[in-house]
């Protein structure tokens, strides 16, 4: 068994995530809220903190006020005495002027930070994915392999394999070929029908990285990424590198793990909790998913009055403190902090996030709702998508997203 002490979490948080703006227009992505109460970086810490992993540096970059704010706020139960935390750094500049130029330079431009650590062994993980691993299983792996890098993989089908690094194994899962999101048709062609994609987590034997970045980052015409220089090259180079497929424990089905970097995809997943047996269970008392907690009134329905379809009441959704549904429905949706709904609205197949206030009469399916947005009385939302497109963003499967504050005319 691994010792936990010698490994550093190092979680990459940030990233622009322009394929979810508008969502990502005054955040970061991992900062964009998810199920109701979360934010998408709480799946990720999480993970690390019920793993035993209780040291993490988040590596902060785009817009990430909200973000470093939520950190503070949700993951400073750790103790501090027993050398436990989880802390933001935003770009220090200490190598040179830029910014972070791929996710290999923000791990080398943090190298201060992280030599100060004194780790073995580090732990990359991506802070925008949504999904449970314990990562002691991986970590594990990666000493008893005697690895230098081990890549989480998952199987994916071919069709998806253009989105991921792509990787290729011997029959003792060392690599021996990587490449990142193939787009080219006869690559493609040559491909398995199921893939081994690269999940966006890495375990590096500590010397083998700085090694390795100090090599990349000498090289003038290198992107600095993991995915399209680093790994790479450690794999041409004959270095140790591993990769690990992650399953569901006691089975070889793929389980739960979703990028959602699309809004089509981060509506997708909010979607996936509302399943009577959802894929992933935020109910799991033994891997329990951490935020913050507002201080808000319980959820609260109100008027059932059948005769005239003045009813308050929820089906098949998640309602989160705060909210109160006063005389409307609301059906297969996810209802973060503090939303009202009023009488005689119908609210389908849609993510609301906090403060949002529907007004009297309004029909909304499938739309995504950001924050602290009024909707007027009688207003319609998903029915029409030309007149959708007129006002609001509308993603390629016909989700209608509403930016943060954004005032909805009468």
């Amino acid at each position: 068994m691994i010792d936990l002490q010698k490994v550093l979490t190092v979680v990459l948080a940030g990233g622009e995530g322009s394929r979810l703006y508008p969502l990502t227009r005054h955040r970061a992505k991992p900062a964009v809220p998810f199920g109701g109460k979360y934010r998408i970086i709480d799946f990720t810490l999480s993970n690390a903190v019920n793993s035993g992993l209780r040291r993490a540096m988040v590596l902060t970059q785009y817009k990430s006020h909200s973000l470093e704010i939520h950190i503070r706020e949700s993951w400073g139960f750790l103790s501090g005495a027993l050398g436990e935390y989880v802390y933001s750094i935003p770009p220090q500049q200490r190598i040179n002027k830029n910014w972070y130029l791929g996710t290999g330079d923000a791990i080398y431009q943090n190298l201060y930070h992280i030599k100060m650590a004194n780790p073995t062994y580090l732990l990359v993980l991506s802070g925008d994915h949504i999904y449970k691993m314990d990562y002691r299983h991986m970590l594990n792996f990666h000493v008893q392999t005697g690895a230098e890098a081990t890549i989480g993989v998952i199987e994916v089908d071919r069709a998806q394999a253009s989105g991921f690094g792509v990787v290729q194994t011997d029959p003792q899962s060392g690599i021996t070929g990587f490449v990142e999101k193939p787009k080219a048709p006869e690559v493609l062609k040559q491909l398995p029908p199921k893939v081994l994609a690269s999940m966006g987590i890495y375990i590096f034997h500590i010397k083998s990285l700085i090694e390795s970045l100090e090599h990349d980052a000498s090289n003038l015409q290198s992107n600095h990424d993991f995915g399209k220089d680093i790994i790479p090259r450690m794999v041409q180079s004959s270095r140790r590198v591993f990769a690990y497929q992650f399953r569901d424990p006691g089975s070889d089905t793929a389980p739960y793990w979703r990028d959602v970097g699309t809004l089509d995809a981060y509506y997708e997943a909010n979607m996936d909790l509302i399943s009577v047996v959802p894929k992933l269970n935020l109910y799991d008392n033994e891997w329990p998913f951490r935020t913050a907690s507002q201080q808000a009134p319980p959820a609260k329905f109100v008027f059932s009055q059948p005769a005239n379809q003045r009813v308050g009441m929820a089906l098949d959704s998640i309602v989160c403190d705060g909210c109160v549904i006063s005389g409307g429905k609301v059906m297969s949706s996810v209802l973060s902090t503090n939303v009202r709904v009023n009488s005689y609205a119908d609210v389908r197949e849609s993510v609301v996030m906090s403060g949002v206030h529907i007004g009297r009469n309004c029909r909304i399916r499938r739309a995504i709702i950001d924050k602290n947005v009024y909707i007027p009385p009688n207003t319609i939302i998903g029915y029409d998508t030309k007149n959708d497109k007129k006002r609001f963003t509308v993603t390629d499967s016909g989700i209608a997203v509403i930016p943060k504050g954004q005032v909805i005319e009468d």
